[in-house]
């Protein structure tokens, strides 16, 4: 089992990183009455562990017991049939599914998907009110359409379904959903919080860490405890016993962002853009975020340019995540960016060399 997910604390009372959060939601889960929650923050902050950590709190141990299935839904899309597959994991007491897997479809997913799970009401226990939670992922990336129809349902159906809902960016979540929710920010843990979670996991794995080592892990994360854990665990694999010059590796995605970088800057023509497009499509069906291949393409190739470029290329970047964010295809934003990158620098390499 990877560290990540053997180290994951179980219960609030185990959270490291976000106490005063874990004890707050502690006493809400209590009550016996949550409100619909939304969860936000940066990637490898800490929400999905809150998250299951709160059903623990509800549910106890039958919350683990989950098991993943591969649905067809047939839905009704007004004058014909479609058939929308998604993948859920389930327990008797809550749902998790992603309704942005649907892409265009997301809609469907919400109306009649979330509508057929919140209907199944659970069995009332010693006379409190049961209900079923369900979490939906990636919210900021659901279509305004589906986001209308999900404020709809948890109108609906609050009465015997909760809904946590979680994402990276609030702003991108209509203010009628963020309304009718409980708001949880989760910042970024800071780099000491994450030093304190590799120290112990190194006690707990019998490691003998030199001085500086989990520092230096803990600094290159970029305050993403689930990318220091797994980057931690990768030099054990690498080399053990540890030393102090050993280096940190970076993850592949990035290396492979690095040749990509690589590649633009030493040709620019049709055919490396071609070559350079296969590259970053290799990225994105890996599931690496588009927002994030962009980000860290740009920061690779602001690396090797010129100050003059700089500030041109920047706002390049910027229009073109804001037109990739309103479209569907990522690649065709991203290539848009590479050629038009290629185009700004040939075009100061003739005015500079001729």
């Amino acid at each position: 089992m990877l560290w990540v997910d053997k180290y994951r604390p179980k219960t609030l009372d185990h959270v490291m990183v976000h106490t005063d959060i874990a004890h707050n939601l502690k006493k809400l889960v209590k009550e016996q009455d949550c409100p619909h929650l939304l969860f936000y923050g940066p990637s490898g902050s800490g929400k999905k562990t809150l998250i299951m950590a709160v059903l623990r709190q509800m549910f106890g141990s039958g919350a683990e017991k989950v098991k993943v299935e591969n649905r067809t839904w047939k839905v009704d899309a007004g004058s014909r049939s479609l058939d929308i597959e998604l993948t859920t994991l389930s327990s008797a007491n809550h749902i998790e599914i992603s309704p942005s897997d649907a892409g265009f479809q997301d809609r469907y997913v919400v109306q009649e998907v979330i509508k057929e799970m919140a209907k199944n009401r659970p069995i009332d226990t010693k006379g409190k009110k049961g209900f079923k939670v369900l979490v939906l992922n990636d919210v900021d990336k659901l279509s305004r359409e589906a986001q209308h129809s999900l404020r709809r349902t948890m109108e609906k159906y609050s009465a015997y379904c909760r809904l946590i809902l979680c994402c990276n960016s609030s702003s991108r979540v209509t203010e009628a959903i963020r309304s009718r929710c409980l708001n949880v920010r989760i910042n970024a843990p800071s780099e000491e919080q994450i030093l304190e979670v590799l120290e112990l996991i190194g006690r707990k794995e019998e490691l003998q860490l030199p001085a500086g080592f989990a520092a230096r892990i803990a600094e290159k994360s970029n305050r993403n405890l689930r990318r220091a854990i797994l980057t931690f665990e990768t030099c054990r694999v690498q080399q053990y016993p540890f030393t102090n010059k050993q280096t940190i590796p970076p993850m592949d995605w990035e290396e492979h962002i690095s040749e990509i970088a690589s590649d633009i800057m030493k040709e620019q023509s049709p055919k490396r853009l071609f070559l350079v497009r296969g590259k970053i499509y290799d990225l994105l069906i890996n599931c690496i975020p588009p927002e994030m291949v962009l980000k860290r393409l740009l920061h690779e190739l602001l690396r090797k340019l010129d100050a003059e470029l700089k500030h041109e290329v920047c706002h390049w970047a910027a229009y073109y995540e804001h037109r990739m964010r309103l479209g569907q295809k990522a690649i065709f934003h991203i290539e848009a960016f590479v050629a038009k990158f290629m185009s700004i620098y040939k075009s100061f390499l003739i005015a500079t060399f001729g």
